[in-house]
């Protein structure tokens, strides 16, 4: 039988005349993966972790990472790809304070202006993976951006109560390899994670494909920001059921959909029969990338989004037509679809007739069309600029918080605020995320 362990090389740094670094690091742990996983364990905020290929908390491990520690991954691409990996049955502890967040960058980053802010595709990214279920023939599937022969990338199951631990107060930078054509790793990926598990104040910053991306699960998150990424900022997928509140994303001139929502590349029709909701959203386009819509459910996807604050694209939301029984027409119809009680501006010309587009129609648009702009009229959506943009530059917080016209919190789980749009009066992005930083220099 194989012996399979987990190698950690200590290397101690002297400070020498050659290396003029604005910081010291008296102590790096290197991490190697050879099978073992991390082990149960802690990582310490006066040590610096290099994570050096494919590295896993294996099914029974529980990896717990304090305040303040800053975990580094070695650049590669392909096989030489870096990430962290939370299989099924592992445990992940990551909880950071508003003060001292826990941190993944590449490694070289001295977190004051060594990488470029936007700078992507550096290193892999954070990958938790759980037993929740997920939408597809076998209720499993292999998480993308993992080679298939690795059976620790598996994931989904039958508990929607399953707990994957805590990810608290924790910033993502510059990940985003490729392993291969349509093989990515996201910012932070979410294979069947359970709703026990606690997901909040998290941030990816310049990814090279999606930010966040949920395969399924049941898992709740919360205080999310996404910006400047390659594909989407959230790209919801496999039958996702979960809630989300307080939401940011803010797009660069490559990104794609804000939110990017279907039930799978092959869905098994009518599973799950209930729908993500998500409420409190600020969503900024991109104001260079007119083509694109802020939001585009396909495959059988749908959401309820409601209580949200939408800037910039020219296409606005975009719902794709298949004329097949549970394409995302008839998920508009039967009310399993709605995004209500949301402010527009500068989204399709600022009109409900080009804010909402179906996509695919063939010989049923005028018909479909026609049934979607009388549907508008009950959904509530105002027009205006309730963030005071100006020609030159994006505020990301309402000068007068929106309270009008809301649509009720209907589950206990969802904060009852009075506003629309991912913030209030507080900020809640202030002295951990780095958009923080870059918005308020």
């Amino acid at each position: 039988m194989g012996k399979y362990f987990i190698t950690v090389v200590l290397i101690l740094f002297l400070v020498c005349g050659c290396r003029k670094s604005p910081y010291t690091i008296e102590q790096t742990n290197e991490i190697t993966d050879l099978g073992g996983g991390t082990g149960s364990v802690t990582w310490t905020n006066d040590k610096t972790y290099i994570l050096d290929g494919f590295v896993f908390v294996n099914d029974g491990q529980t990896l717990t990472i304090e305040p303040g520690t800053v975990i580094r991954a070695r650049t590669g691409q392909g096989s030489l790809s870096s990430a962290l990996i939370v299989a099924r049955g592992g445990k992940i502890i990551a909880e950071g304070t508003r003060t001292d967040p826990i941190i993944f960058t590449v490694e070289g980053d001295d977190l004051k202006g060594s990488i470029p802010l936007e700078a992507s595709g550096l290193w892999g990214g954070v990958i938790i993976l759980g037993n929740a279920p997920v939408n597809t023939d076998t209720g499993e599937d292999m998480v993308e951006g993992i080679p298939i022969s690795e059976p620790r990338g598996v994931y989904g199951g039958i508990d929607e109560n399953d707990n994957s631990g805590i990810f608290r107060f924790v910033s993502i930078r510059h990940g985003g390899t490729n392993i291969g054509e349509g093989n990515e790793i996201n910012g932070l990926t979410l294979g069947g994670v359970g709703r026990k598990t606690i997901i909040d104040h998290v941030e990816v910053i310049a990814n090279e494909d999606d930010g966040v991306e949920i395969f399924g699960g049941t898992v709740n998150l919360r205080n999310l920001a996404i910006s400047f990424c390659g594909d989407d900022a959230i790209d919801i997928d496999q039958g996702y059921n979960g809630r989300c509140q307080f939401i940011f994303c803010i797009e660069n001139t490559s990104s794609d959909h804000a939110i990017e929502c279907s039930a799978g590349l092959q869905p098994l029709q009518f599973l799950p029969d209930v729908y993500p909701h998500l409420y409190n959203l600020t969503l900024i386009g991109s104001r260079g990338n007119n083509s694109v819509s802020l939001i585009d459910f396909h495959s059988y996807g749908a959401a309820h989004i409601m209580n949200s604050v939408f800037i910039y694209t020219g296409a606005g939301i975009s719902l794709s037509c298949a004329d097949r029984v549970g394409d995302v027409y008839s998920l508009f119809a039967n009310g399993s679809l709605t995004v209500e009680n949301n402010v527009y501006y500068n989204e399709g010309e600022n009109t409900e007739l080009n804010i909402y587009c179906y996509n695919d129609l063939g010989d049923t648009f005028e018909l479909e069309n026609s049934i979607l702009r009388d549907s508008l009229s009950s959904w509530q959506n105002t027009y205006g600029n309730p963030l005071e943009i100006s020609s030159d530059e994006v505020h990301y917080l309402p000068d007068a918080t929106v309270f009008s016209d809301l649509a009720p919190y209907q589950q206990d789980w969802f904060e009852k605020v009075t506003y629309k749009g991912a913030f209030g009066s507080e900020d809640w992005l202030e002295n951990w995320a780095l958009i923080y930083q870059y918005l308020n220099e």
